[in-house]
């Protein structure tokens, strides 16, 4: 029985330089590629635009889980004092100058642990393994070298002709990605 051919992720092109990645980036945009990522050791300035990325939603998480361990953190202290109220000094039972610390502290424990789970759940973490790790040389894309990916889950997606297409881009090699499971 014939073997299949590995299904395919994405085919990529390796750039030695960020403007050269910007570059590509922008034609491939240009002719009406959308399912792009692109990879770099650093932030390329434009980079974000280009690809059209929308802002992260860590920073409105971070204000959601502010408010929401700010407000927690006042109503369990309010909520305890009235169900165990004790007079002590003649002090008003919610005495909310008392309550600040406590208030603060659940505060930034919320906007932290909502900040951390929105970078998760934006960078699909944990993910141990992807598909892009099977080209050779990828790891330089946290050193020296910048990749763009030209993602096969695009429903027009040709391999012949996004192979044709980044050898026109003048990348130093270009690359398949097949698509595959990690091993056990």
């Amino acid at each position: 029985m014939a073997e299949r051919a590995p299904r395919l992720y994405a085919v990529v092109a390796e750039f030695n330089r960020p403007d050269a990645l910007l570059a590509a980036v922008r034609q491939a945009r240009r002719d009406g590629f959308s399912h792009l990522e692109a990879f770099s050791p650093f932030p390329v300035e434009g980079l974000d635009a280009e690809l059209g990325l929308r802002a992260p939603a860590i920073p409105r998480a971070m204000l959601a889980g502010g408010i929401l361990g700010a407000v927690g953190g006042f109503a369990m202290q309010a909520w305890i004092n009235l169900d165990f109220p004790l007079n002590i000094g003649g002090r008003p039972l919610i005495a909310w100058q008392a309550f600040l610390l406590i208030t603060f502290e659940l505060m930034v424990l919320g906007a932290v642990s909502f900040a951390i789970l929105a970078m998760l759940i934006g960078n699909r973490l944990p993910r141990l393994h992807h598909p892009l790790f099977e080209i050779p040389d990828f790891h330089f894309a946290t050193d020296d070298k910048f990749f763009l990916a030209l993602l096969a889950e695009a429903p027009d997606f040709d391999p012949a002709a996004a192979h044709r297409y980044l050898d026109g881009l003048k990348p130093l090699r270009v690359s398949d990605a097949p698509l595959t499971e990690p091993e056990s």
